[in-house]
């Protein structure tokens, strides 16, 4: 009923905005993963959180790039909930959990940098939603897929300059490491093709640049795929929870290209949050994919400083109106 999926989103989103508010000193990749095995406890899914050995071993060299700076370990965290019909294809989520953001090596100012403990709202949102889906029991099949580390500045930090290579086989030259989240995200989305997803959906605190074009009242939201992406603006619109679909054309991608690798990490200063969302896209060909730019709405500054708990209503819209 709708009241049960109204009073399932309120829970969802108070995890997510207790989650995004806590101190970065408590609300480590550690602690993400024992959360994330609470919820799976609680309502019967099943979690896996993969050590920083597995990660290694799954050639996620980009994800490791980013967290290898700090002494915090990274984490990789898969769950699976199965209320549909075995035979359907999932429906994958993916978070971004940057427990604190510091910038790397290229440093961001100090100013307002406390908020960068809300770098993990993606994975949070990931985790309210899961919240929401074990109240709820919705008859689909979904994946939820955090990527978490800290990224700090340190002697053994990813530089300006250095190239990895990706679980995908891409390399990419990371040119400015505060531009992490797509390092550590298209490792994750990569990992997504082995469920053969029916969509796949990541939520991020990606890009700077989309509060610049949309402010903090839509998400960003860009899409390989029309009908995912309307699938999308109407849960939100649904929800008041609200997303604006943003270009992805092919003629961005120009802005990422590198000459000692296969792409660099940014695109110079015009339109960053298509270029962040084009870099995404190259590790998304083989199923339907969106992304959800949530820099600008997922918390709060000022007086009001703190976690909205969005986009766990637009998500979980998205899901219920799937699962029909």
């Amino acid at each position: 009923t709708i009241f049960a999926q109204a009073c399932g989103i309120a829970q969802g989103v108070a995890l997510t905005k207790q989650l995004g508010n806590l101190p970065p000193n408590f609300a480590t990749p550690t602690y993400l993963g024992k959360i994330a095995q609470d919820l799976g406890e609680q309502y019967k899914f099943k979690v896996q959180v993969l050590e920083k050995k597995q990660i290694a071993a799954l050639k996620m060299n980009s994800f490791l790039s980013v967290a290898k700076g700090s002494t915090e370990p990274p984490r990789f965290i898969i769950m699976e909930y199965k209320g549909g019909n075995p035979k359907d294809a999932p429906t994958v989520l993916v978070g971004k959990g940057i427990t604190f953001d510091s910038g790397g090596i290229s440093l961001k100012p100090g100013a307002a940098m406390d908020e960068m403990k809300y770098d993990m709202c993606g994975a949070a949102s990931l985790l309210g939603t899961f919240k929401t889906i074990g109240e709820t029991q919705p008859k689909i099949n979904l994946i939820g897929l955090i990527a978490t580390c800290e990224n700090m500045p340190a002697g053994n930090a990813s530089k300006p300059g250095d190239v990895v290579t990706t679980m995908a086989g891409l390399s990419i030259e990371i040119l400015n490491t505060d531009a992490e989240g797509r390092l550590v995200l298209c490792d994750a989305l990569t990992y997504a093709e082995r469920y053969k997803p029916a969509a796949v959906v990541n939520m991020a605190t990606l890009t700077g640049a989309c509060i610049v074009a949309l402010g903090h009242h839509h998400s960003g939201l860009f899409a390989n795929n029309d009908d995912l992406a309307v699938e999308l603006q109407n849960a939100g619109q649904t929800q008041r929870d609200t997303a604006w679909r943003m270009p992805l054309d092919d003629a961005y991608h120009e802005q990422l290209k590198s000459n000692f690798a296969d792409m660099g990490n940014i695109g110079g200063m015009p339109t960053g949050s298509v270029t962040a969302a084009c870099f995404l896209s190259r590790f998304t060909k083989s199923y339907p994919w969106a992304h959800l730019d949530i820099a600008g709405t997922a918390w709060k500054s000022g007086a009001a400083k703190g976690a909205t708990g969005r986009p766990v209503a637009l998500l979980s819209q998205f899901i219920f109106n799937r699962s029909k």
